[in-house]
């Protein structure tokens, strides 16, 4: 019995290093800036884009944040929600490839929104909101790069992306999905604007954020808890009858 004592101690340990793993790679992994929703129809008129900032450091607060936005492929009619103590600073740009609209030619778009003057504690996140009038529908995704400043000057730089069929990077860039019209119900059509910000989810909230892969993550943990208390079992179940004496 003290080998299936030493099995069971074995496995016990195994799965809960493994849990104490995978919980720590979800915490990594929802600690990036991400928008929402994930997906949008091409050519989505009329919606709001949402991007959520968590604070990952423990000794200082994000003190401002940097979204960069495709001139390649440009959002028309930008506008930024107000969001209480922080002040947004609009930067237009001049398109290289003018759009070409049902109410005219567009010369320029909105390459650069910056917020500063709030603050995120640690522990903490925000939600920036972003008006657009219409998405391009000549593209598969929007890539929105990042930056975040802490209040002890460094700054993370949320700008890469993964290649095809790679693992998620280390500082993921903000990715927007364009789905082909009619197929996302979610995503597609129009999207009404927010009340306000108060009653929106731009307000810091002290919960962090969640996405796919900390789902994943948390399905995988329980996979491994499962086969660990299987192994466990089979051994125990082994030593009895190996223990037992012939009639």
């Amino acid at each position: 019995m003290s080998s299936v004592r030493a099995t069971l101690r074995r496995a016990g340990t195994v799965t809960a290093l493994a849990a104490a793993g995978l919980l720590a790679a979800a915490g990594i992994a929802s600690a990036h800036v991400t928008v929402h929703p994930e997906s949008y129809a091409k050519g989505a008129t009329d919606g709001v884009l949402t991007f959520r900032v968590p604070n990952e450091e423990d000794g200082a607060g994000t003190t401002k944040v940097q979204v960069y936005l495709p001139t390649d492929h440009p959002l028309l009619g930008v506008l930024v929600s107000p969001q209480d103590g922080w002040t947004a600073k609009v930067t237009n740009t001049k398109l290289k490839t003018p759009v070409k609209t049902d109410d005219g030619t567009i010369t320029d778009a909105v390459s650069e929104i910056t917020w500063t003057g709030g603050r995120i504690d640690p522990g903490h996140y925000a939600d920036f909101n972003v008006a657009f009038g219409q998405l391009p529908d000549d593209t598969d995704k929007l890539v929105f790069k990042t930056l975040q400043t802490y209040s002890d000057g460094k700054t993370t730089r949320w700008i890469e992306q993964p290649a095809q069929g790679d693992e998620e990077p280390e500082s993921p860039a903000p990715v927007l999905k364009l789905t082909a019209k009619g197929t996302d119900v979610g995503a597609s059509g129009t999207t009404p604007l927010p009340e306000s910000s108060k009653s929106s989810a731009s307000t810091e909230s002290k919960a962090s954020a969640s996405d796919s892969t900390a789902r994943g993550l948390g399905v995988a943990g329980l996979v491994v808890g499962v086969l660990g208390l299987a192994a466990a079992s089979f051994a125990l179940a082994r030593g009895r009858n190996g223990g037992a004496r012939p009639e």
